[in-house]
């Protein structure tokens, strides 16, 4: 009879165990499609503003017509993009286009005191920055479901439910990974 009781607290123990690993693990998956969420609306934000700031500059740096055309296909690639790997990499090369496009800027003295630009300069900046903060949850998201999924004894649930690990959203850029060179 003893024996029978301590049986049925051990069963009770592992399935009030493997209940909580199971939850953790689907409240994880949750987080990480929260988090990424987040990322694609400061994505959308970035995208509606990128046409605006092309346009001002085009105004004003007409014979500039390469940057504008890689602008917008990057911008496009990046729309279309599917995936977190796929939407990275297109974002990285975004990123590289509007790099390009705020260099025009720099050699256009009327193009950096016009208002539209500096308001359109200031609002992606700001977009960038909730986009580097969205990011950072994500990515602080995925390595907590990565470490339910890959850690004993919670990876055996993991595995019996096909909980996959999630992927970082990482800087392709070497030029971003780099630490800035500060010349005096």
């Amino acid at each position: 009879m003893i024996a029978l009781g301590i049986l049925a607290a051990v069963a009770l123990g592992a399935g009030l165990w493997f209940m909580g690993a199971y939850n953790r693990l689907v409240r994880g998956r949750n987080l990480v499609e929260e988090a990424w969420s987040g990322i694609d609306v400061q994505l959308k934000r970035r995208h509606d503003l990128i046409p605006n700031l092309v346009e001002t500059v085009k105004g004003y740096a007409t014979h500039e017509k390469q940057i504008f055309e890689d602008v917008a296909r990057m911008r496009s690639a990046s729309i279309s993009a599917s995936g977190v790997a796929e939407k990275a990499t297109a974002e990285n090369g975004l990123t590289g286009a509007l790099r390009q496009l705020f260099a025009v800027a720099e050699a256009y003295p009327d193009l950096k005191a016009n208002q539209n630009f500096l308001q359109l300069q200031e609002n992606l900046n700001t977009v960038e920055s909730e986009l580097q903060m969205a990011r950072r949850y994500y990515n602080g998201a995925v390595r907590n479901q990565n470490i339910l999924v890959e850690s004993f004894p919670s990876n055996l649930v993991a595995n019996m439910f096909a909980f996959q690990k999630a992927t970082f959203f990482e800087i392709e850029d070497a030029q971003e990974r780099a630490v800035p060179k500060v010349q005096f």
